[in-house]
């Protein structure tokens, strides 16, 4: 039984039931859910770190230094995006999801598409420039 980690960026107090954060790397922390063959076998919650140090690249080592192999967001810049890429997390593209568990269903149904240029924004926690 191979597990996947799936981070969710959500609001305080994270959980399947917490709202979407806007951007991943403004996120209050972010909701992990242990998944494997479908089904949701745990959910955790995982700190923010701020950007201070180490910028947009902090959240993004933070969470992969935590296992996390996909990431669904409704929000980020483009060199996030491409730290992501390098260090083998996927970036799923939270399409309007409202809560965790809506971003969890909707990852098990596979009808998340995956994270492109397109979806990004200029940084700094604003919606993605359409």
């Amino acid at each position: 039984m191979k597990t996947t980690i799936v981070a969710v960026p959500s609001s305080h107090p994270g959980g399947l039931e917490a709202a979407l954060g806007a951007h991943f790397g403004h996120c209050d922390l972010y909701t992990l859910v242990k998944i494997a063959d479908g089904k949701v076998l745990e959910v955790a919650t995982l700190p923010n770190v701020p950007h201070q140090q180490g910028g947009c690249m902090a959240p993004v080592n933070h969470l992969a230094q935590n296992g996390v192999k996909i990431l669904i967001a409704g929000g980020m810049g483009m060199r996030p995006l491409m730290g992501f890429n390098q260090v083998g997390i996927d970036v799923l593209y939270g399409n309007g999801v409202q809560t965790v568990s809506e971003a969890v269903e909707a990852f098990l149904k596979g009808t998340l598409p995956r994270f492109t240029t397109d979806f990004t924004c200029g940084g700094g926690g604003g919606a993605p420039q359409m």
